[in-house]
């Protein structure tokens, strides 16, 4: 690792608040380019020029690395010199006009709504059950990310006003819907949750033992849910996002309401499900207009 690619790390830990998950995606990205840097001779990144930017590119693909992984790396490499120029280190930014090859748009799978609904109805039986099903409905009722429903905080919560204050990426907040459903379940938490910790335990979701819940647990409880209630599809945390989003484009229209719930910097981001939902139009059309298709 280059001594200023440390420094970098820090940076981005410290001062852009960027998760510990991220700040080791961003390190294995240096730790590739400064390898590169390395067996090219090349003394520190001030040195490099943009033509040896574009080899390290051309390389990785014709070794078979994915589009969307070198995209990320030259995202990395282009953040990391803009560190270094505002840092007096590099005098220009070599990676700025390099561009990666192209992935293929991958549409996330959604669940359709009736899907949902069988998913999310469980027999509260136990309070396992109960924490289980107030987990499920905050992801589709409010779209949260894994981490962020797994770090949630009372305090974070307004049954009142039926809003979430959310931190999500890069240290940013963004404000959510409590839908009633979800309400409903985790006040039926709230009642039983303390059989497993205290009002000293800030994180609403703990485990058996107590403890604040790991993205590990949720991510099991969801997939056993799923076998339980009877989906045939494989179901992941994500996926209950994805049709929160589905669903609510396809209800509303509205692409930048759904960017700002979801987090979405860029709103190329959030386009995607404008795509499911042509795709669910155009399953209407087919089955409705008379002169769709030959009979």
């Amino acid at each position: 690792m280059l001594p200023e690619g440390a420094q970098f790390l820090v940076y981005l830990h410290d001062e852009r608040g960027l998760s510990p998950r991220t700040v080791a995606a961003y390190r294995r990205d240096l730790e590739r380019f400064s390898e590169e840097l390395s067996q090219q001779g090349i003394s520190g990144p001030g040195h490099a020029a943009e033509y040896d930017i574009r080899r390290f590119i051309a390389r990785l693909h014709r070794q078979g690395l994915g589009a969307r992984s070198i995209q990320r790396l030259l995202s990395a490499t282009r953040s990391f010199y803009r560190w270094l120029m505002r840092e007096g280190m590099a005098n220009q930014n070599p990676a700025a006009q390099v561009r990666a090859p192209k992935a293929a748009r991958k549409l996330p799978g959604t669940l359709d709504t009736d899907a949902v609904a069988r998913l999310l109805d469980i027999r509260e039986d136990s309070p396992l059950a109960l924490r289980d099903k107030a987990i499920m409905e905050l992801f589709y009722s409010s779209g949260l990310r894994l981490t962020e429903l797994a770090s949630l905080r009372w305090d974070q919560v307004d049954a009142a006003s039926g809003l979430i204050t959310v931190t999500g990426k890069g240290n940013k907040t963004r404000v959510v819907p409590l839908g009633s459903y979800a309400a409903a379940a985790l006040a039926a938490w709230n009642r039983v949750r303390g059989q497993f910790a205290g009002f000293d335990e800030p994180c609403i979701f703990v485990s058996n033992r107590g403890n604040p819940i790991s993205v590990r647990t949720i991510q099991a409880r969801v997939k056993y849910w799923a076998r339980r209630q009877g989906l045939p599809q494989k179901v992941y945390p994500h996926l209950l996002r994805h049709s929160f989003a589905s669903h609510m484009l396809e209800s509303s229209g509205d692409l930048r309401a759904v960017q700002e719930l979801l987090g979405h910097a860029d709103i190329s981001t959030t386009q995607v499900y404008t795509h499911l939902d042509f795709q669910h139009l155009a399953s209407v059309y087919d089955k409705a207009h008379p002169r769709a298709k030959k009979k």
